[in-house]
């Protein structure tokens, strides 16, 4: 192992060495920002988001590895975080890669806005090389600028910075949706936002709220209170915002010296409210019944349920447990959301976790029952199964499969949102093989 000065000395030479105007690993259609020196400052060291930057060179072999899983965290993490690149191999980058403390490729670096303008917190990313373990790695640092509101502290925080904007979410949940969080960030310092649950009556009834969750905007002054309606995207609800205040200029990932105007507002006549979903992001469809979309497959037996998701190596899988005393009408309507969510992340390139039916059949499937406590259920069943990691979770809300309702509970998976379950001992086992036709199906393990 050399010593920091000489690991130091021996990269500066190499970097020195290799020909001016290397071809960089990402194209400028790739959802990674490509940095130098300077449009780091602006665009990340300046930016109210977490930000994860990977320094690399293109004839690094593990760089080339990492490219595909480093492409679909900037996929997924679009809008919420940014993900960014710096080709060392350029000559106007080296000496920055050296002042950033590159000492071998690739390295990333997670920056994190911190009080002071422009001196982010930098720290060496230490974790897996896979898209799932770098998306949970930057969403558990991204600020939460949501002010938790109650009846108690409401009129109080309504009462500061009286002239500003405020919007506020009534929702029934507790949590923190990722959208509403990504709104307060591209918002920061222009309109405060807050979050107040259904059980605060007085906050309720003040502003005469019937459904949940309802977006409202305070506009500030003597202005009427305005309520959002329109398309459950971001986007949509970014220019409603924008009537009343610009968002920051780095909140479509460009840098802060190049912001774009402000959107025309299309009409100042309030709205009635509309139902904004917790989770909705830019992927938010209606339901609807798909047609000429190819099933889920099935594990149909012990062994493939074992082998394929229940193994020590296994990663995410998620799975349809199927009773045969279920409805046949929840069978296929989970069914067929499963299939189509599946279908659509198909046809964008996009990867979720894997997806199977486990039919009644298996008679793993009764094991799975009895070891998460589910025996006494005969409805049809989605769980989320982590076998390496040891955990699982369980989708709640049987009285909908919709693809709105499973699709909201897979992304807060995808994000890391939620409580997850530890999986009880001896369910885990290892992968058997006992022929050439029994190998364990090969899975993409880091598909998310």
């Amino acid at each position: 192992m050399l010593p920091n000065s000489s690991a130091f000395l021996l990269l500066t030479s190499l970097l020195a060495a290799i020909p001016a105007n290397a071809d960089g690993i990402y194209t400028k259609k790739s959802p990674v920002l490509q940095l130098n020196q300077k449009t780091y400052g602006s665009i990340i060291a300046n930016s109210n988001y977490t930000s994860i930057v990977e320094f690399y060179a293109p004839w690094c072999g593990h760089c080339q590895n990492l490219k595909g899983p480093y492409e679909k965290a900037a996929e997924n993490l679009n809008g919420l975080a940014k993900v960014a690149a710096v080709n060392c191999d350029e000559d106007e980058n080296k000496p920055f890669c050296s002042q950033m403390g590159v000492q071998g490729f690739p390295t990333l670096k997670i920056v994190t806005p911190s009080k002071k303008p422009g001196q982010p917190r930098v720290e060496d990313y230490q974790g897996g090389r896979t898209a799932n373990a770098i998306i949970n790695a930057v969403v558990d640092r991204i600020p939460n600028h949501v002010k938790r509101a109650t009846d108690k502290d409401l009129d109080k925080w309504l009462g500061q910075n009286e002239e500003r904007p405020k919007a506020i979410l009534f929702t029934e949940k507790g949590s923190t949706s990722s959208l509403i969080r990504a709104l307060a960030i591209d918002f920061l310092n222009a309109i405060d936002i807050a979050q107040v649950r259904n059980k605060e009556p007085a906050s309720v009834e003040k502003f005469g709220i019937s459904k949940f969750p309802t977006l409202v905007v305070v506009p500030g002054g003597d202005a009427e209170p305005k309520l959002y309606e329109g398309e459950l995207k971001k986007k949509p609800m970014t220019e409603f915002l924008s009537h009343f205040a610009n968002p920051n200029p780095d909140a479509t990932g460009q840098p802060a010296t190049n912001p774009k105007s402000k959107p025309k507002p299309k009409s100042s006549k309030p709205a009635k409210a509309a139902p904004v979903a917790d989770d909705a992001d830019t992927e938010e469809v209606p339901d609807a019944k798909p047609a000429g979309v190819p099933p889920i497959p099935t594990l149909a037996t012990p062994e493939s349920l074992e082998s394929t998701c229940l193994a020590a190596k296994s990663n995410t899988c998620l799975l349809a447990l199927l009773p045969e005393q279920s409805e046949e009408a929840a069978k296929s309507t989970a069914l067929e959301s499963l299939a189509e969510i599946t279908h659509r992340h198909s046809k964008r390139g996009a990867h979720i976790f894997p997806i199977y039916a486990v039919p009644e059949i298996n008679s793993g499937s009764q094991n799975l029952y009895n070891a998460l406590g589910l025996q006494g259920s005969k409805s049809v069943e989605i769980i989320a199964i982590n076998a390496r990691r040891g955990w699982w979770r369980r989708y709640e809300n049987a009285e909908d499969f919709g693809i709105a309702a499973v699709e909201q509970w897979i992304d807060a998976i995808r994000l890391g949102e939620g409580t997850k379950e530890k999986l009880p001992e001896g369910l885990v086992v290892e992968a058997k093989v006992d022929s050439e036709s029994e190998k364990p199906k090969q899975v993409e393990r880091d598909e998310l």
